[in-house]
């Protein structure tokens, strides 16, 4: 611009000298000037007061293709997403709204809603984000061509996709001042394609969890807002799935988790609705009827459009993050002619005695997520059980195997003693600093194959087989093994899936470089159904324990039970029910089952596995009566089998003659030799 001309006025709306220089300097035409200084002074003004249900009780309209209930859109029909569309607007301080819900309760429509208000009200560049691009590709053609094509507000505002440069594609729709981007979370490119000021994250929980391998979808989509700092929206919606796995949930509950309080007819009382306290006849789901909390009288559903009308939105926790809030509401408050409570009283029970149209109904009817029956039990409880042991092995146990989980920066081993109906106790935790690269690492691990604990009878043991992952720095690992030499340890490969009847195969001998040498079949190396014994795991850690009146009474703790000593932490005990298993279903609807983790360490489960894989490699599943008496004799003491014998994971320990009285011991001599049964020796 020249040095006489003036600063154009981003106010005045006049064709001035000023703009007709300006239109001089940036070789623009006269009106292209104008569209410029037009969007200028759009930008400059304030968001707008009005909030996105004001805005979709004005302008949207429902579609015939897309709706039950075509025409005019009436938040009165479902007054719940009415604070949840607001959170929505500029003016609302929330930056994350959360909504965990049923299906079929209007949530898609309520963030239609909102890219419709932000095309007239506040333009600004938005991603949309489906589980996948086939389903974004099906919900631009399905949902958000009749929303802008029904709603003159955004028809005059997004040109049609079949005009020529109209800046409207299957996946893109360009208006004033922003454009929508609609994409698949499995597409890594698509969530990093722009800056987004409102990112719209729809049914989250079916995601993958990578995007081509590329990281968290969630993650991905929600750094494209970094930019517009506290201006930025993020909504995320979905029906919950499996619990711990959740995103939904995970989002929920580190928000304020807001309920739907409704008031009952007939007392008044404000309560949100649960599905123990829907009540009906046995074997007639027609008679479904509400019971309030309070006056404990029926209520009939005709009463539940008031109801809605008059309730309210109440956090029922404190929020980890101030600016993130978080609702969540079931099939019980879908609207008359929707979902009734009879209907959701008859897919109850018809979805009892099949776990997978019960993982359905939870979902989908109460909105609250699935607990697989392989879930974890809570460390909690495994803390207030803990004990405290007379020796560092108590007297059922017979003989020690552990395991070593090799890490980056160390190596760390569980030892456990087992005994008979395979109870077992944790010795030992043992950390070793350094990690494969460092050889005192290793001379460390090797220290403890000759490292001894004590016996409640007064003998010393050494550890009988030691397993050690070769997941990672297989070659590290065979080398120290082949060192150490592979009687006492056991080189493991973890392998997906179960195999109940042989969890452990092998061995196999494979190729191995020690000392920069290649030798052939230079280890020894057995494979591991990983999975078998983590469920073992988690069957033996939900057994009951005797009450004192039981044991008083000579009652022992059950086969398979474990014994965990008091000074086991809290870190270790969530390590080691840090995995969940999960049902997965791949592309053509075939489920299969897997191991998942809940947190990112889990080295404790992980130990007992190969533990436990020592101890099968040992012979302990198969051995007969005569082997536990050997090692009785060398323990010094003589056992009685645990109440019941396992089944389920691994063959069950053979019934054996009738045995000696419990706790009696063989007079222990004055001085005992440290020992590792010969006879497990391969």
């Amino acid at each position: 611009m020249s040095a006489n001309s003036s600063t154009p006025s981003p106010i005045s709306g006049s064709r001035s000298d000023d703009n007709a220089d300006l239109t001089a300097d940036l070789d623009l035409g006269f009106d292209g000037a104008e569209d410029l200084l037009r969007a200028w002074r759009r930008g400059l003004r304030p968001d707008p007061k009005l909030t996105v249900s004001e805005w979709a009780d004005a302008h949207r309209w429902l579609s015939s293709r897309a709706s039950a209930e075509p025409g005019r859109y009436r938040t009165a029909r479902t007054p719940y997403l009415r604070a949840i569309m607001d959170a929505l607007s500029p003016s609302h301080p929330a930056q994350r709204i959360s909504f965990m819900k049923a299906a079929q309760v209007g949530a898609t429509e309520a963030g239609n809603n909102w890219i419709g208000f932000v095309i007239h009200h506040a333009p600004g560049p938005m991603l949309a984000v489906l589980p996948t691009v086939e389903m974004a590709k099906r919900s631009s053609r399905g949902r958000i061509d009749p929303l802008i094509a029904d709603s003159p507000a955004l028809r005059e505002r997004v040109n049609p996709a079949r005009s020529r440069d109209a800046g409207n594609s299957m996946l893109s729709k360009e208006f004033p001042g922003g454009i929508l981007v609609l994409t698949g979370a499995n597409s890594a490119t698509g969530l990093r394609s722009m800056p987004a000021r409102y990112v719209f994250l729809d049914e989250v929980d079916a995601y993958p969890a990578s995007a081509d391998e590329e990281g968290d979808p969630v993650t991905l989509a929600e750094a494209r807002t970094l930019t517009f700092a506290h201006r930025r929206k993020v909504f995320m919606v979905s029906t919950p799935t499996i619990r711990g796995l959740s995103r939904i949930e995970r989002e929920f509950e580190a928000s304020d988790q807001r309920r739907y309080f409704v008031p009952c007819p007939q007392c008044g009382a404000m309560q949100w609705l649960r599905f123990e306290r829907l009540r009906w006849t046995k074997g007639q789901p027609e008679t479904a009827t509400y019971t309030c909390d309070a006056c404990e009288k029926p209520i009939a559903e005709h009463h539940k459009t008031a109801m809605l009308a008059k309730g309210e939105w109440r956090a029922t926790a404190k929020s980890a993050d101030p600016n993130a809030i978080g609702f969540h509401l079931s099939a019980l408050y879908s609207p008359l002619g929707w979902k009734s409570w009879a209907e959701i009283a008859r897919d109850w029970l018809a979805a009892q005695g099949s776990e997978e149209m019960l993982r359905a109904a939870r979902n989908t009817l109460l909105g609250e997520t699935w607990v697989e029956a392989g879930d974890a039990p809570e460390w909690q409880r495994l803390a207030d059980r803990r004990e405290v042991f007379a020796a560092q092995i108590p007297a059922g146990g017979l003989f020690l195997t552990a395991g070593a989980d090799v890490q980056k920066d160390r190596i760390e081993v569980d030892v456990w003693a087992w005994g008979r109906g395979l109870e077992s106790w944790l010795v030992d935790h043992i950390v070793i600093p350094g990690g494969p690269d460092d050889p005192a690492c290793w001379d460390k691990l090797t220290a403890v194959l000759a490292r001894t604990w004590q016996h409640a009878n007064g003998a010393v043991m050494t550890v009988a087989r030691l397993g050690i992952d070769t997941g990672y720095e297989a070659a590290a690992v065979y080398a120290w093994s082949r060192k150490a030499g592979f009687e006492q340890v056991a080189p493991l490969k973890g392998l997906e899936g179960f195999n109940r009847s042989a969890p452990v195969s092998g061995p196999t001998f494979v190729d191995a470089t020690i000392g920069g040498k290649r030798l052939r079949r230079g280890a020894r190396l057995w494979s591991v159904a990983t999975a078998t014994f983590k469920t073992e795991t988690y069957r033996f850690l939900r057994i009951e324990r005797p009450s004192d009146e039981d044991r008083a009474l000579g009652v022992l703790d059950a086969a398979g039970t474990i014994h965990l000593p008091g000074w086991a932490d809290s870190e270790w005990l969530k390590q080691l029910v840090a995995e969940q298993l999960v049902t997965i279903r791949n592309k053509r609807g075939y489920a299969h089952q897997e191991w998942q983790k809940m947190r990112e360490r889990n080295e404790a489960l992980d130990t007992r596995v190969y533990a436990r894989a020592a101890a099968w490699i040992l012979g302990a599943d198969r051995w007969d009566e005569a082997s536990w008496r050997r090692l009785e004799a060398q323990a010094g003491v003589e056992t009685r089998l645990p109440v019941a014998v396992p089944t389920g994971a691994t063959a069950a320990t053979p019934e054996p003659p009738a045995q000696p009285k419990a706790g009696t011991l063989t007079t222990p001599r004055r001085k005992r030799r440290s020992y590792t049964p010969k006879f497990m020796r391969d």
